[in-house]
């Protein structure tokens, strides 16, 4: 079978994953931008079947990829940082564990549930805005996007003149469209912003983690070097950030298609319904990459040669007819619950998965509560998604707010 290429122009990447999906089988060989050679797997079976087997079967260190070191990918191939950096992501074994516990420490249930009220106050904060802009307003520029990025930031300690230039270099870091020299210049700014930053929290500490990171690394320097520093906090502010302002505005644009589905604003319960079906069918991380056999191996019957790149479609496995249904691809909050794998699964699964459950539930029924007649101000084919492999989103999301709740 020819490589299939991606993305192809004219469709969403989310729905290309789903048509190589059906078409193709459950595992396909794929060939990214740059010609970029790798594997996708696409369905529940196949994606369960790699993820369970992170760190035994298949490896995240890109020194198990030939073809990363001997030329055949581009040295300046710009999605080389997201799979290379010196991150948790890309990390295996003792070292994945240590670094991950050092991050949990941030994302603990305690942790995670003491943010509500601040969650809610910025939430709030940013709808009473809203009616200002006017009859039609962007609820991307003006609320799923500045919400998550405050959170995550305030959490981290940036400051609020700093943190739209980190949104800004993520774009560039993972759209497609960028030239190998904008994902450069873009990475080598960033670098050299967060390592400033945490020489600035060194001088001046703050009651945020950043400066916790930075005590617990003094307190115990063998364990955390300043480059792994650096790195966390390139994980957890482009991370923390890039998800939650997508499956925000992925959600508003499928409660917009089925109004019958908004619960009242304090059923919370219905609200954590929603959530789970917006993660499960309108997930805004579509693949996660790269994975590495240790060996040769067969996934769903097909054989993948040692150390060749994996690309593991998210999208694919939880709309996945042969695990949900025919109808796997539409939104039902109604649905049985059924374990989807929006955040991952097995050793690499999300820390902040907390923290966006969180977000999306008290963003959504806020917004909702305030504003229960809010509709879509244009068609949903004339939406804009973001020209990524690895998250999707709405780039602009134009609603009519509607009436207030007086109530609210």
């Amino acid at each position: 079978m020819e490589p299939l290429q991606i993305p192809v122009p004219g469709e969403r990447t989310s729905q290309t994953i789903r048509r190589f999906r059906d078409e193709g089988g459950p595992v396909v060989p794929i060939e990214l931008p740059g010609k970029v050679h790798a594997w996708m797997v696409a369905s529940y079976e196949s994606v369960s079947e790699v993820l369970l087997n992170d760190g035994t079967l298949f490896s995240k260190n890109s020194r198990n990829c030939p073809a990363m070191h001997d030329g055949t990918i581009p040295p300046d191939w710009p999605l080389r940082q997201l799979v290379e950096g010196d991150h948790l992501l890309t990390k295996d074994g003792d070292d994945h564990r240590r670094l991950r516990g050092l991050i949990n420490r941030a994302f603990t249930p305690a942790r995670v549930a003491a943010m509500a009220p601040r969650i809610q106050e910025m939430t709030d904060g940013l709808l009473d805005g809203l009616a200002a802009e006017g009859e039609v307003v962007d609820l991307v520029r003006h609320f799923s996007e500045p919400l998550p990025i405050a959170v995550i930031c305030e959490l981290f300690g940036v400051p609020e003149e700093e943190r739209y230039q980190l949104r800004e270099w993520t774009n560039v870091l993972l759209f497609h469209t960028a030239s190998p020299e904008q994902a450069a210049e873009a990475a080598q700014a960033m670098l050299g912003y967060l390592a400033a930053f945490i020489e600035r929290r060194r001088a001046e500490p703050g009651d945020d983690l950043t400066t916790g990171l930075i005590q617990a690394q003094e307190d115990d320097g063998d364990r955390l070097s300043d480059n792994e520093m650096l790195w966390i906090l390139w994980l957890v502010l482009v991370a923390g950030h890039e998800t939650t302002v997508h499956l925000i505005a992925n959600a508003v644009i499928a409660l917009c298609a089925h109004p019958a589905q908004v619960p009242a604003a304090d059923d919370q319960d219905s609200w954590a319904k929603v959530v789970e079906e917006a993660l499960r069918s309108r997930n805004s991380v579509l693949n996660v990459m790269f994975r590495y056999p240790l060996e040769d191996v067969q996934v769903a019957g097909t054989k993948i040669p040692a150390g060749e790149p994996i690309v593991v479609a998210l999208d694919g496995a939880d709309t996945d007819p042969a695990r949900y249904g025919a109808d796997a691809a539409r939104f039902d909050a109604s649905r049985e619950p059924d374990a989807h794998v929006g955040f991952g699964r097995g050793p690499h699964f999300c820390l902040g998965a907390p923290l966006a459950r969180l977000e999306m539930r008290i963003a959504l029924s806020a917004l909702f509560g305030r504003y229960p007649g809010l509709r879509l101000a244009v068609g949903a084919d004339e939406i804009a998604y973001t020209p990524s492999l690895i998250t999707e989103g709405p780039m602009t999301l134009p609603v009519v707010l509607g009436p207030r709740n007086p109530g609210s």
